[in-house]
């Protein structure tokens, strides 16, 4: 007997017959003598129209308020899911994140896993019971209602496999794994076979939006080997697990777009020692995730620092920085616009050269300027203007010949 925790995001839940699809997959799932945990997301949509009311009320809503809000999603596919596998004759209890004792940090629409105990949920699947786990959320140490930010489902689908010391953990969703770019954007996209922990880890960050990246830091932190893969067929997916040396033989796996960034330039700071270590430890205070970042060189006393953000997190940037200058406030200190990132990810970048004169090559051929590069072990990301992001996109995929 194996015990599989299988995710299944928004999507897959999307309406009644998607619900009693997911049911009945895991039907099929546990009369193969498994043992089965279900981590089901809020359906399609929900999330938005929830966020969408509460900003009608109040344009920046208490965060508190806001996790009260937001876990009523999940526990409504909870419900509906364990409902739906009790009519075709399958035992089934819920639970959310509370009861499934997923304990974070008090941060509230950001928190961190601290600790799982994992509730009753072993003692119901000896029992004979499917359990269906409200994704996305926890609670804090004071006892209130957190929530793990956007995508949290992949998280709590990989903290629990992982506290369970589960046999498998599949994460069920709309493709059928992991593509070598977006196939509704670039067509001749092909799907991975296995990836490492690093290169998933580095396609999520970057803007692919098969996984959140925390739940591949999670995965790749205590070792649990997952399957991205299809709730609508049962074709093989993508396995992501540690690098084998057959990947070095890949020099670049993927390309990924992220559409969400917004390049923020701070004019006029003090050009002294500590101002960046002053401006970027506020900002990290403040949650806000920093990317690229690019200083230009001082004069006059005074010097100007670029870097990008999550779009959504302008406000509170713009609130960091002038907090953190208010002597040098002046009409030009913050100024934002949003930004594409465009990367190329694959472990094999780390014994082939050329790969980033490749990419400048490709993207000037096709007059996309770059505004900013960031680069890792195994990524090279560039900024650029939005209206160039799709095409550019397409261009990079081509001259990497990753087409199926």
């Amino acid at each position: 007997m194996a015990l599989i925790v299988q995710k299944y995001g928004g999507t897959s839940v999307g309406d009644v017959d998607r619900i009693k699809n997911v049911a009945l997959r895991v039907k099929e799932t546990r009369d193969a003598g498994n043992q089965v945990v279900v981590v089901v997301s809020a359906r399609s949509g929900v999330t938005n129209q929830l966020i969408s009311r509460a900003k009608a009320l109040n344009p920046n809503p208490d965060e508190r308020e806001m996790d009260m809000l937001l876990t009523v999603g999940e526990q409504e596919t909870i419900a509906l899911t364990a409902m739906a596998l009790h009519a075709i004759g399958v035992p089934a209890v819920s639970r959310t994140g509370t009861q499934a004792g997923i304990l974070t940090d008090p941060a509230h629409t950001r928190a961190r896993i601290t600790s799982i105990s994992g509730g009753d949920i072993q003692k119901q699947l000896d029992a004979g019971k499917v359990v269906i786990l409200a994704g996305f959320q926890g609670h804090s140490p004071e006892g209130q209602i957190t929530t793990l930010g956007r995508g949290g489902s992949d998280l709590s689908a990989i903290a629990i496999a992982a506290a369970l010391k589960a046999d498998l953990c599949q994460i069920c969703t709309d493709v059928d794994g992991v593509y070598t770019a977006d196939p509704r954007l670039v067509p001749d996209a092909s799907k991975l076979d296995e990836l490492s922990y690093e290169e998933m880890l580095e396609l999520a960050s970057s803007g692919s939006k098969v996984m959140q990246n925390r739940a591949v830091e999670f995965a790749q932190k205590f070792n649990v080997v997952f399957e991205v893969r299809s709730s609508f067929n049962n074709n093989p997916g993508t396995i992501v697990k540690e690098e084998a040396a057959s990947m070095e033989d890949v020099v670049v796996s993927g390309v990924a777009l992220d559409k969400n960034q917004a390049k923020i330039v701070v004019s006029d700071l003090p050009d002294r020692p500590g101002t960046a270590a002053k401006l970027f430890k506020a900002l990290a205070d403040a949650d806000v995730s920093v990317d690229m970042i690019v200083q230009n060189l001082g004069r006059d006393g005074k010097a100007n620092m670029t870097f990008t953000v999550p779009r959504d997190d302008i406000y509170r940037a713009e609130k960091v920085v002038t907090a953190s200058f208010p002597d040098e406030a002046s009409g030009k200190l913050f100024e934002a616009n949003d930004l594409a990132k465009v990367s190329v990810v694959g472990v094999g970048m780390r014994s082939h050269s050329g790969v980033a004169a490749k990419l400048f090559e490709a993207l000037a051929e096709a007059s996309v300027n770059i505004q900013l590069v960031s680069t890792s072990e195994i990524k090279i990301s560039v900024g650029i203007d939005p209206k160039d992001a799709e095409d550019a996109t397409r261009i990079v995929h081509a001259a990497f010949g990753l087409g199926a």
